[in-house]
């Protein structure tokens, strides 16, 4: 029973590890990464090499496969271009059963005591995040120890050495069990990592281990499946195509093991690092494989998950997903885009609002009413909860700035939404009453609308590309606009004392001027914003 305790405390620890030096990594290279793959190509070959790069940096396939599908759910990157990276993925992930592999001794307990000193000691934030790193590869490698250790004493148990034993015996079942574990676990890292604690110990034979790093392939898919379930049926297909390729690459090894253990055999005299060779191999040889399969892949999963006549419903999302929490500058990346894509729906309720006060256009009027109530606002909570939940992550302090610059831009575009429903309130008021505006009212509120929609797609553009310049632009728009507000104002003030117009007319007039520059005020806001990144 200790033994037990002693191997799942070890996989604690090395998960735990795992964790931090992911977490690590991602402050250093998660913008990186993320513009990788905005960057895709339709080469296969650099598309594998990315997804090679960038699994080996942050140390999970898992997190970069729900990276993807997110992308490929907002139209962003094409089936076949995500299935070049999942290829290059899955050599990616042979990376830390090559390190583990590595007897380093107590140089483990001196990696934890330079973590600890640079995160605890170190006030620079660029040294604390090497300190994370360097502290997870130590307790990576005590995790190793303590599961090694343990499993040469468990080992000795008639009942767990036949059962390790069946595993290379009854191949299928070192296969079903690898799968069940990882899924489970939902770290195919750790799996392989635990089988090379196992060839430490002694506790495995390599037939064995080969047959559970083949069902560990296919456990791995299990986060992405999961992860594509609520979205569009192209991420669907994504993680379909994922499956297919390991559970491809599966049956092809499957029938061979024995040979295959015996050229692996051949490439170290230890154990360990023949289980670590075993893993690499597997996936270097089934991703040269698949390589120039790609589209046909691609078509296979399009076939098992066909287009239906009705769409999928609509999402109010399109790219945050609580999923890239442990990867915070992609999530971050991702909540500006949703951001901005709740921007661009308010700039077109703000243009159809206009239609509507000066054309009387009651489909406008519908169109901004249900946008407000179906998108805009439900947008706006989901933001909020994705920011306030990332922000309980271990965020740098530019993203900690960076998610309350994203709480109060959610705020100004939400309130352009709301402002918006008022103007087309306004002009269905205007039609029931039958209200006219004089010409002269009806060239000032054009103008001023037109010049409020350029100044908040200006102010909308520079919050989307960080362009200091146009977010200066915007700003001077603004200034622009209150000269003439006030103008329109002033003349507004003359027609009524020269009875040119209404009574009722002069109600909806001013409180529409009021809100085109709300909505004015709001965009100057995003400008702002943007000057200060």
């Amino acid at each position: 029973m200790v033994s037990v305790l002693q191997v799942l405390a070890g996989m604690g620890l090395f998960l735990y590890g795992i964790r931090m030096l992911s977490g690590g990594m991602e402050k250093i290279t998660g913008s990186r990464i993320q513009e990788w793959l905005d960057k895709m190509t339709t080469q296969p070959l650099r598309g594998a090499f990315l997804g090679a790069t960038a699994t080996a940096l942050i140390q999970s396939s898992g997190l970069l496969m729900v990276t993807m599908i997110g992308l490929i759910n907002a139209n962003l990157m094409t089936l076949p271009q995500a299935i070049g990276v999942m290829l290059g993925q899955e050599i990616g992930t042979t990376l830390t059963a090559q390190l583990v592999a590595f007897k380093i001794g107590n140089f483990n307990l001196i990696f934890i005591v330079v973590g600890v000193i640079l995160i605890e000691f170190m006030s620079h934030r660029d040294w604390q995040v090497y300190g994370e790193i360097i502290l997870g590869a130590g307790i990576i490698f005590l995790g190793m120890e303590t599961m090694s250790g343990a499993l040469s004493v468990l080992v000795e148990q008639p009942i767990v050495a036949s059962w390790f034993a069946t595993m290379g015996q009854v191949p299928f079942v070192g296969v079903l069990v690898g799968t069940i574990a990882t899924a489970i676990v939902q770290s195919s890292s750790a799996v392989t990592s635990l089988l090379v604690a196992m060839g430490i110990s002694g506790a495995i034979e390599l037939r064995g281990a080969i047959a559970l790093l083949l069902g560990a392939n296919i456990g791995s898919c299990v986060m992405g499946l999961i992860a594509s379930l609520r979205l569009s049926r192209l991420a669907r297909r994504a993680s379909i195509a994922q499956i297919l390729i390991n559970v491809a690459g599966v049956l092809l090894f499957l029938p061979f093991i024995t040979p295959f253990a015996q050229l692996v055999s051949h490439t170290s005299t230890v154990l360990p690092r023949q289980i670590a060779n075993a893993h690499t191999i597997f996936n270097l040889v089934v991703s040269a494989l698949l390589l120039p399969f790609i589209h046909q892949i691609a078509r296979a999963a399009e076939w098992l998950i066909p287009d239906k006549v009705k769409e999928d419903v609509p999402r109010v999302t399109a790219y945050i997903d609580e999923r890239q929490y442990r990867l915070p500058a992609v999530a971050l990346t991702e909540a500006m885009r949703e951001l901005y894509r709740m921007g661009e729906i308010t700039a077109r309720m703000l243009e159809r609002s206009r239609r509507a006060l000066l054309e009387g256009d009651m489909e406008s009027v519908a169109w901004v009413l249900q946008q407000e109530k179906d998108f805009v606002d439900p947008l706006r909570k989901l933001l909020e909860d994705f920011v306030n939940r990332l922000m309980q992550e271990n965020l740098s302090i530019a993203q900690q700035r960076r998610c309350f610059q994203i709480k109060s831009l959610v705020i100004d575009i939400e309130r352009v939404g709301d402002l918006t429903e008022d103007l087309v309130e306004a002009a269905q008021k205007k039609v029931d009453q039958q209200i006219e505006f004089s010409s002269y009212a009806t060239t000032d509120f054009a103008r001023l609308s037109d010049h409020v929609q350029h100044t908040y797609e200006c102010a909308l553009q520079a919050m989307r590309d960080r362009d200091h310049v146009r977010g200066q632009q915007a700003c001077a728009l603004e200034d622009e606009f209150d000269q003439l507000y006030m103008v329109a104002r002033q003349g507004h003030i003359d027609r009524l004392r020269d009875e040119i117009c209404t009574p009722e007319a002069d109600v909806l007039f001013v409180e529409a001027l009021r809100n085109l520059e709300r909505i004015s005020d709001h965009a100057d806001n995003l400008g702002v914003s943007a000057t200060r990144n």
